[in-house]
């Protein structure tokens, strides 16, 4: 998964002309290290799709732009626009994660 690391950078991945799926988290947070360990598996059944993670504590003021309460949050966007958003209370099991992909992505 490809580090964002500016506002320029996020900016230029969600405007995409294909969905692009955004990592939200923070390495202090204990859900987030729980997702890491199961998301690789995820991200290899979702391998046509481009993935990307934001450090929230990192690149400031995006989370807050895009309406992220809790973290991790899984975010699709798509020519600018933010198509899906799954937030932290339901990433918790590799099933949630799946479940919201194959209902946004298919």
């Amino acid at each position: 998964m490809e580090e964002i690391k500016t506002h320029d950078q996020f900016n230029d991945i969600i405007n995409s002309a294909e969905p692009v799926i955004i990592k939200f988290y923070a390495d202090w947070c204990p859900d987030c290290k729980r997702m890491d360990m199961f998301i690789g598996e995820i991200l290899e059944e979702y391998k046509q799709y481009k993935w990307y993670q934001i450090n929230n504590d990192e690149v400031s003021g995006i989370a807050e732009e895009h309406e992220v309460m809790g973290i991790p949050s899984l975010l699709i966007f798509q020519n600018g626009e933010k198509l899906a958003h799954q937030h932290s209370a339901n990433t918790k099991t590799p099933e949630q994660v799946e479940e919201f992909l194959g209902q946004q992505l298919g």
